[in-house]
This record gives structure tokens, sequence and C-alpha cells, in this order.
């Protein structure tokens, strides 16, 4: 069946397979759903909001958004949308954790109110601050505003410094317990994943981690469940979620997954923020967390530059070609970054071992591509990766001398002095450059 085909029978077809997949309990909840009209906006666009059924009496009550194509301002790039993801915990005690971004508020608390009485929310779980999770909070808060929300110290100070409100907050610390019945939450703080007030929280009896934004990627998907999409987009979107937001602070969540997994916590699923919930063998993805959060390299040189009248792009493909014919096995990307989708080639950056960074000089400086993506570098702070620069000029000539210091100051180990031409490279230059890259093989 064509998974881009949305409505009519293939819609329902596709329901009762995820029903059958999900377990024997959620079936007569799809059909119901189904039969009801109660996910007729599932299209792209089309403002969905339903009850998923996660495991038992754990409810996904998020939004999908088909349309999002970048996050943090225009930071990140979302090429395939993203969801914000939220779950309503139905007990002897009902929790709600985490809620979605602003501009869906009105939307979420009216199709929540179709899921639960308002009023009957016992609990608001806010795991972390930012809009995109907490950004319902008003609308919801305006119809319940006697419900407690449960945070860290820096959780208020977030909530109260995006919406001015002053809630019954609950300061909960790691270790932290909240009675639902015979099931409890446990919170555990996650300072700096990604922000001072993230926290996670586990679900006992059911076995789920609540992870906010660790373990998430930015992947609109009527499956939700990691093992219903598509496994290679599931596993790029989630390495370049990593990348461009969890790389400053590896040594964090390294530190992070070993506390957590000290706890002897069984974790049956885990619920993110973004993206997909991971119930099939999500030992997986905090294995892979433990990879990336370690130096994370592969045998990969990535060849980044910007260029005015394609000099520094003779350069860039003559010094690739000589890398390629000095080591057979090495992957070798180029990047026009004055072209190319920045968070894509922080990724590939991500994923290598070394970087030769190319620019011309342009007003005894570098091109404007080139020193936006060093800052964004200088922010990341990737280690233990070798770098090299090069770059045309026509007079002044100090662009490779910049791009070595911008490239020390974002923690890479420049590996020699760098190569520039003078003009346009002739056949005498675009062979100095082919040597230069064979030389660059042995040292990055």
């Amino acid at each position: 069946m064509n998974p881009y085909i949305r409505g009519g029978i293939e819609r329902t077809q596709m329901m009762q397979e995820i029903a059958v997949k999900n377990n024997e309990n959620t079936t007569k909840t799809w059909k119901f759903l189904i039969t009801n009209s109660h996910c007729t906006n599932l299209a792209h666009g089309g403002g969905f909001i339903m009850n998923i059924p996660v495991k038992n009496n754990v409810s996904w009550v998020g939004k999908i958004d088909w349309d999002l194509r970048k996050f943090h301002g225009n930071e990140l790039s979302t090429h395939r949308g993203s969801t914000y993801n939220s779950y309503l915990i139905k007990e002897e005690k009902a929790a709600l954790v985490d809620t979605v971004w602003g501009p869906f508020a009105k939307e979420f608390v009216k199709n929540l109110s179709m899921e639960i009485d308002l009023q009957k929310i016992d609990y608001v779980i806010a795991n972390h601050g930012e809009s995109d999770h907490s950004g319902a909070l008003p609308e919801l808060m305006r119809l319940i505003p006697k419900t407690p929300v449960y945070c860290t110290a820096n959780g208020v100070k977030s909530l109260k410094g995006h919406y001015h409100e002053d809630w019954d907050f609950k300061v909960v610390k790691t270790g932290d317990r909240l009675s639902l019945g015979k099931k409890e939450l446990i919170f555990i703080e996650a300072p700096m994943l990604h922000w001072p007030d993230s926290m996670f929280c586990y679900l006992t009896g059911d076995n789920i981690l609540f992870s906010n934004d660790a373990f998430g990627e930015h992947l609109a998907s009527e499956f939700m469940f990691n093992d219903l999409v598509d496994q290679s987009e599931l596993s790029y979107e989630s390495m370049k979620y990593y990348a461009n937001i969890l790389t400053p602070f590896s040594a964090l969540v390294e530190k992070k997954i070993k506390e957590v997994l000290s706890l002897n916590l069984p974790v049956d699923m885990i619920c993110t923020s973004h993206g997909v919930i991971w119930r099939n063998n999500p030992k997986h993805i905090i294995e892979t967390y433990l990879t990336w959060a370690n130096k994370y390299k592969e045998n990969q040189i990535t060849i980044l530059y910007d260029t005015m009248w394609s000099g520094t792009r003779i350069m860039a493909e003559h010094i690739a070609k000589g890398i390629a014919s000095a080591d057979k096995s090495v992957t070798v990307k180029l990047f026009n970054i004055g072209h190319s989708d920045k968070n894509d080639v922080i990724t590939e950056i991500f994923k290598s071992k070394g970087i030769v960074f190319g620019s011309p000089t342009i007003n005894k400086g570098i091109l404007t591509a080139a020193a936006s993506m060093l800052e964004e570098l200088r922010g990341l702070s990737f280690k233990e990766k070798k770098a090299a620069a090069f770059g045309c000029y026509g007079w002044s000539g100090e662009s490779v001398q910049i791009l070595n210091e911008r490239l020390k100051a974002a923690g890479f180990i420049v590996v020699d002095d760098g190569l520039k031409m003078l003009w346009n490279p002739d056949a005498p230059s675009r062979k100095a450059c082919f040597e230069y890259g064979q030389n660059l093989a042995k040292k990055l």
C-alpha cells in the first residue's frame, strides 16, 4: 500500500494495520476513532490531533506538523516536518506530559477535551519549558488554573519567563515520585539536555521513559512508532537532530544516560517530544546516543567551501580528487555552503574525522556563508576532529589564515598552514591542489 495515499479506504486500512501492530487492546479504540471520523484531518496540513494508543492507559495526544520546514526561528531545517508529542496518562489519577507549540494551542486543548474532561486532569508535567513543548499551557491553564504543574526549579524560571503566569508550580528533583494510583511517575533532572530546565519522567508498571528532547528527531509521520516508519529516514533524522542540537552537550548526554541506566529501571518504551515513539528495541537508540556522544567520527572527509568566480570550487574539486586517489577507503563529500542546507552539512561534519574548509578572500576577510558556518561550528564544539583550509585570492589573500584561526577557535585540530592560490587556478595550480589532497589524506 502506498503510504502517501491519505484518504478513504486506504486511510482506514492503514489505521487498522497500525492497530494490529500495536496490540489487541488498541484495535477497538482505532476502529472507534475511524468509525466516528475522529481522524478525518490526517492529511497534509489538515490540523491532525487524535488519541493514539501507546500502552495500556497511556495515549499520544500531540500534533503532527507536516508543514514545518524551519525550527528555532530559521536556525534548523526540518525537511520532513515534525511532531509535538504530548501524552495523556489515565490511571486512578490523570497526568498530562507536555503540550504542543503555541500556534496549535486552541486546537490541542479542544481535542484534548474530547479525550478527557479537562477538570479531571490531576497533574500537568512540564518536562521542558521551551515553547514547542509548553506553548499550549496558557490556553490549558486558563481552563484549569488550579491544576498543579510539575517541573524542575529551572522549569519554573523558564515557564514564568515565557508566560508571566504564577501557576501552582510543584518543583521536583531526581528521584522524586508522584503517585498516579498503582503506578508512579519518577522524575529525573536532565539539565542542558538541552536546556537547564530539562527533565525526564518514568512511568512505573508500563516502563515508559518520557525523555522530552532526548532521543527525538524532526520527522512527521502518521505511524508514530519507530518500527513502522522508513528506517533510513529515521536514522538520518535522528543523527541530524543529535548533530545540530545535542552535540555541545555530549559529555552530559553520556553522563545522564549512564545515570539513568544505574537506576536499573526497565525501559520498554521511550516516548520523545519530537518524532517517533521508540517501542521496538528502545535500547538501540540509547546505545546509539552513547556512541554519538563519544567523539563520534566515521572514515569520512568533508570538503566545504564557498566561491565567488569558481576558483575556490576548482580548488575543492582537485583537493577531493587527491584525497580519493590517496585513500580508496575514505568517503569524500563536497558541499558549496553558499548553496547547501547548513544543518545537512553539519550532519556530514558530525560524521567526519576531518574537514577541509575553503573561502576566497573578500575585503580582507572571508565570504559570509563561510563566516556563518564557522560560527555554527564554534558553538557546536566538535571534539577531536582535524581540519585544513584553502582558498583563492587576487591581491591580499587573508582568507586561509582567517579560516585557520577560526577553525582552531571552534576546536578543530588544524593540520597545516593551508593552501592558497592566486587568481583562478591554472594547470600547475590544479596539480598542486591534487597533491595537497593526497597529503591531506595522510593527515586528516
